[in-house]
């Protein structure tokens, strides 16, 4: 029965699923295949012997990079740079979102879409060249924040503690106008008899907003939160590598970019691989704890 319902199922929207073939393939190319490459992290792994003749090595790049001097620089600033983009990045989208959708003006609300949204297709390359130049001995940016502060006016990508501050508003700036399309949606569901209702109670649009928007958008923002804890340690490392430098690596340099580093320009493969697969077992691990949290104290959850 199950068995002919499928065959039913699939004779019925057979273009559907041959839409959809080419994104499984894709995750399965890219997504999936690859991760059988992760067994190199347990070998000495040497490209003429391949993964099958290469020797094993057990755990030993790991616990060369659990006793390596880096170790805890790189897991202190990806959680710190995690932290500081979850509170200020995450919850810029939001803001913006609920500020859009008081705005009465077409026209104005138009604009703010239009200008919010535009950073986010500027190539990377482009957002990092146009950082570079705003924060550079001279720049605009640079040297608004000397006169505020009285510096020497020194490339502020030169200066370590400024640099979580400098890759924070980046992202919030290119970010933020993109990501709010997902709570405007979520908005867009909201009742509007739950305002005319709210409004004949003499609720003022503070209430409202409070009363009625907030806990609308609460499962978005549940589903949206989860889905970056399991990115916390998998921090977008393509800006990281167009804006830092040695100079700034006690601050800058995270386990992707170390990942990067020692798997690209220092040819080792395996011990690069074992810090990737560290990573992303951390990241499963939050994703897991996020999800289980959220459906307890919330409801809400991916699964």
């Amino acid at each position: 029965m199950n068995k002919e319902r499928i065959v039913k199922d699939f004779k019925r929207n057979k273009w559907l699923y041959a839409l959809a073939l080419p994104i499984v393939a894709y995750y399965v190319v890219f997504q999936y295949f690859p991760m059988l490459g992760a067994v190199i992290a347990f070998q000495h792994y040497s490209p003429m012997k391949g993964i099958l003749g290469s020797e094993w090595a057990g755990l030993s790049h790991f616990v060369a990079f659990f006793d390596s001097y880096y170790f805890g620089r790189l897991i202190r600033n990806t959680l710190y740079l995690s932290v500081y983009s979850l509170l200020f990045e995450f919850s810029a989208p939001i803001v913006l979102a609920l500020f859009m959708n008081e705005i009465r003006f077409r026209f104005f609300k138009s604009l703010v879409q239009t200008v919010s949204f535009l950073p986010y297709f500027v190539s990377l390359i482009v957002v990092g060249g146009i950082i570079k130049d705003l924060t550079r001995s001279g720049g605009l940016i640079n040297a608004a924040y000397t006169w505020l502060t009285g510096g020497s006016g020194q490339d502020m990508l030169q200066q370590p503690e400024l640099f979580r501050t400098i890759y924070v508003l980046s992202e919030i700036w290119q970010r933020a106008g993109w990501e709010s399309i997902i709570y405007l949606a979520a908005l867009a569901t909201i009742p509007i008899q739950q305002y005319e209702a709210a409004r004949i109670d003499g609720a003022s649009r503070w209430r409202q907003m409070i009363s009625i928007t907030l806990p609308g958008l609460l499962p978005t923002i549940v589903i949206m939160l989860i889905l970056r804890v399991g990115h916390m340690l998998d921090i977008g490392y393509e800006k990281i590598l167009l804006l830092y430098n040695p100079v700034i690596y006690d601050t800058a340099d995270v386990i992707s970019t170390f990942v990067y580093r020692k798997g690209l320009l220092d040819y080792d493969w395996s011990f690069s691989s074992a810090v990737g697969l560290f990573n992303s077992t951390i990241s499963l691990l939050l994703l897991l704890i996020a999800n289980w949290v959220s459906r307890k104290t919330t409801g809400n959850s991916l699964w």
